[in-house]
């Protein structure tokens, strides 16, 4: 039976937060190079970039493969040579990934006390329908205190959470409303048994501790440098749910790695950019195709989501 080419396939959380993978590096590399282009890629540049990273050529096949399978990629034949287009669902994806990772941390905004609250009970037997509500509502910034309870500080997310709940069948058996925190307990330790804070902390600081002194040359060096940067930081919309000020431990880490990651990002991502390119306009065997011309650069950098925030790069 042919497969609906809208249907939106299932996110692997393994995928998104686990320990690096052929997959998660072709993930973020779809993202953040072929996504602003719109055009397919050559299956020799993905695989030319991922041997960056130590992924051998049957491993970055593979990958491309099972990612095709998801529902993510489309090949295309041309002569001898494969070619890669993201499908509507991974363009949906990347793009709503996109979003949230160069958005995140930038929002400062008040909050007046009142949390979202969502009640959504899934049976222990269904592991991976349960599975699938954990990773899609931790995307959202929710977190769980209690089975079944969900909440947030964003009273502006139920939308999202509506959304989440109907894609996965559950709405009509769940329910919603907004809150203050009462007289019973605490808020802190609300917040601790929803979100593991320490960790968010730890992995802030690992990741401040492995860019702030990088400083790649042009070349391969970039290349790799950006797309790892890019990969450490779209684990922490997962991680950390972006609370108020004053819920968050005093000397909190995760500004100062916003900024580094900003800044990171826009000194790096021209340079990136046009090594990608050269990648792209490379035959297997080494050949040059023509180049891209240099407004189709420009063009992918005002496309780039970063650019919204960070303004266009300086192109040579």
């Amino acid at each position: 039976m042919a497969k609906d080419a809208s249907a939106r396939p299932v996110v692997s959380r393994r995928r998104e937060v686990g320990d690096t993978s052929a997959r998660s590096l072709l993930m973020t590399m779809l993202g953040e190079y072929v996504l602003p282009r719109g055009r397919p890629v050559w299956t020799s540049a993905l695989v030319e970039a991922l041997a960056l990273f130590g992924v051998e050529e049957k491993s970055a096949r593979q990958s491309l493969a099972r990612t095709a399978a998801e529902g993510w990629l489309a090949s295309e034949r041309v002569g001898r040579r494969v070619r890669w287009a993201l499908t509507p669902p991974g363009r949906r994806l990347l793009t709503e990934g996109a979003q949230r990772i160069y958005d995140f941390g930038r929002e400062r905004r008040a909050w007046d006390g009142t949390w979202l609250v969502v009640l959504v009970s899934v049976p222990e037997s269904k592991r991976d329908l349960r599975h699938r509500v954990r990773t899609r509502l931790s995307w959202a910034g929710f977190g769980s205190p209690e089975p079944g309870v969900w909440i947030t500080p964003r009273a502006d997310r139920e939308a999202e959470a509506l959304a989440v709940l109907k894609e996965l069948g559950l709405a009509d058996d769940a329910m919603s409303f907004t809150a203050a925190y009462g007289a019973v307990g605490s808020e802190p330790a609300m917040v601790a048994r929803a979100w593991d804070l320490s960790e968010v902390e730890d992995r802030y600081e690992s990741f401040i501790d492995e860019f702030t002194g990088l400083h790649p040359a042009d070349g391969d060096a970039v290349l790799h440098d950006l797309t790892r940067l890019v990969h450490e930081w779209r684990r922490f919309p997962f991680l950390d749910p972006r609370l108020p000020a004053r819920l968050l431990p005093t000397g909190w880490s995760g500004a100062r790695a916003v900024d580094l990651f900003h800044a990171r990002h826009a000194d790096w991502s021209a340079a990136a950019q046009r090594r990608w390119e050269e990648l792209e306009g490379r035959t297997p065997g080494g050949r040059r195709l023509d180049p891209q011309p240099r407004e189709d650069l420009r063009r992918v950098a005002r496309q780039h989501p970063s650019q919204r925030l960070l303004g266009e790069p300086q192109l040579p």
